[in-house]
């Protein structure tokens, strides 16, 4: 019968039994190990660490003169915009100064001395100057009586009816013309349109 009290003999297996005593140099060869592969050298840090520093001093420097050349440009473009701007309209305006010579003529005339035909027929010759003038700008008039009907330039205050199918959807009247500068709709004509209701 067997002792409950005893302790079951253990049995060691071989290579337990073979180890050297622990002695602590072991497990330092394990450590000098795992670190010889990844510790880098003093000097090779420091190389490292000064290149890295030179690659930030350099891209630093890139960045501030991109920035400076783009502000640079910035300005340079707002100015050269306002130049353009100044340049068109004092074309524009030279190109209004003789038909304001002309209307200031006119405007001087002496009623009692000039026939009304004559101012009317001055002021009308102003007109055609002025708008001959704009038109070398770009300006163009749009006065569509007798043709079809087109909401992209004309505005329809009314509508009346056509006497024809054929007459539908054409402007029969404007009351005020419209403009178009450079293709860009300044004002659209205000017409009456024709309507057939059979």
């Amino acid at each position: 019968m067997t002792d409950p009290n005893r302790t079951p003999d253990i049995e060691l297996d071989a290579s337990t039994e073979s180890a050297a005593p622990d002695d602590g140099t072991a497990a330092d060869a394990v450590v000098d190990d795992t670190l010889g592969d990844e510790a880098l050298p003093t000097d090779a840090a420091s190389a490292a660490l000064a290149e890295a520093g030179r690659q930030l001093v350099e891209q630093k420097d890139k960045f501030v003169r991109l920035f400076a050349e783009f502000d640079n440009f910035r300005r340079r473009s707002a100015k050269e915009r306002l130049e353009a701007e100044s340049k068109g309209m004092g074309a524009l305006i030279v190109g209004l100064l003789d038909s304001l010579d002309d209307l200031g003529r006119v405007a001087h005339f002496d009623p009692a001395t000039t026939p009304a035909q004559s101012i009317v027929d001055g002021v009308a010759l102003v007109e055609k100057k002025i708008l001959k003038s704009l038109a070398g700008h770009g300006l163009v008039v749009v006065n569509p009586v007798g043709e079809k009907f087109d909401p992209s330039v004309q505005e329809a205050l009314t509508a009346i009816p056509a006497a024809l199918p054929e007459e539908d959807e054409i402007v029969a009247q404007v009351y005020q013309v419209g403009y178009t500068f450079n293709g860009q709709l300044l004002r659209p004509a205000r017409v009456v349109v024709k309507q057939w209701h059979g």
